[in-house]
């Protein structure tokens, strides 16, 4: 008789972690970050109106999509577990997904064009970039999870699906060569080529070594090794956990910062123009 999924569990990530809840500090982060996007939520938008972005303000939006999207898949963690919502756990865990890595293609598609102010052709060219990664990455996705039933975000079947392991790996690997890509032109001869922003490549950088060590984890958990079991979902809670924040303090408040200065020269400028500063000339 085939093994349930409570037996196959073999996550040991902490007490929290089990088909009985949600873990407690994965829950927790996304509670306390959708509470600090609200209480900035309405600084950002009027800093948003009054110095219009459409790239950011879409990014803005998805962020908040996202940000909602993890807060559900935090909370439902037990569904992984629960008779008759596995196809609604893998909806969820699809979407969630989805839209974080949509977050992260569309933000080096963005920061590689460096330009903030470029209108709807920009929009268009980061979106339609990303959009086809992401679509092309969810729909292989839901082949396997509702096609044929490759366990693709259930955390306790352990080791049984090979296939599962592979196809993270593989992921992981794209993803880690693309971060890479960006690390070696930024140390190499064609480095003028890309935006002069210290936070982004800190961000390359960081999200580099962590996709290297989920990589790391997936291959020792196709091996059947249980140390690349307990890392994967080590790595799980500190990507649902830490990203979206990691992602808008490094790229999001750094722009909202800077919308200071540019409303500050946009002022100066218009003043110029009017004539108020000829007299120092004189």
């Amino acid at each position: 008789m085939r093994r349930s999924v409570e037996e196959q569990a073999v996550s040991p990530v902490g007490s929290d972690l089990n088909c009985e809840g949600s873990n407690t500090f994965l829950f927790v982060s996304s509670v306390l970050f959708v509470i600090y996007l609200s209480v900035h939520a309405k600084k950002n938008l009027t800093r948003l109106c009054h110095g219009p972005s459409y790239i950011v303000i879409s990014y803005y939006a998805l962020l908040w999509l996202v940000t909602l999207l993890n807060l559900a898949w935090s909370f439902l963690q037990s569904w992984q577990c629960s008779p008759g919502k596995e196809v609604a756990w893998n909806l969820l865990s699809l979407c969630t997904a989805s839209g974080m890595l949509c977050l992260e293609i569309s933000l080096m598609a963005f920061l590689l064009k460096d330009d903030y102010m470029n209108g709807m052709e920009a929009l268009a060219h980061t979106f339609l970039v990303s959009g086809i990664i992401v679509f092309v990455d969810t729909l292989l996705k839901a082949i396997y999870v509702f096609g044929f039933g490759v366990q693709l975000f259930n955390h306790f079947v352990g080791s049984t699906y090979a296939i599962k392991w592979s196809l993270w790996v593989i992921h992981k690997l794209l993803l880690g060569a693309a971060y890479g890509f960006i690390l070696f032109v930024h140390i190499s001869k064609w480095r003028e080529k890309l935006p002069p922003r210290p936070a982004f490549y800190n961000y390359v950088a960081v999200m580099f070594v962590f996709t290297m060590i989920t990589l790391f984890a997936c291959g020792l958990a196709g091996f059947g090794v249980s140390l690349g079991n307990w890392l994967y979902d080590f790595t799980v809670l500190c990507y649902h956990s830490l990203y979206l924040p990691f992602l808008y303090v490094t790229f999001l408040a750094d722009f909202f910062r800077e919308e200071d200065f540019l409303l500050d020269n946009a002022y100066y400028s218009e003043m110029k123009d009017a004539g108020f500063f000829d007299a120092d000339w004189e």
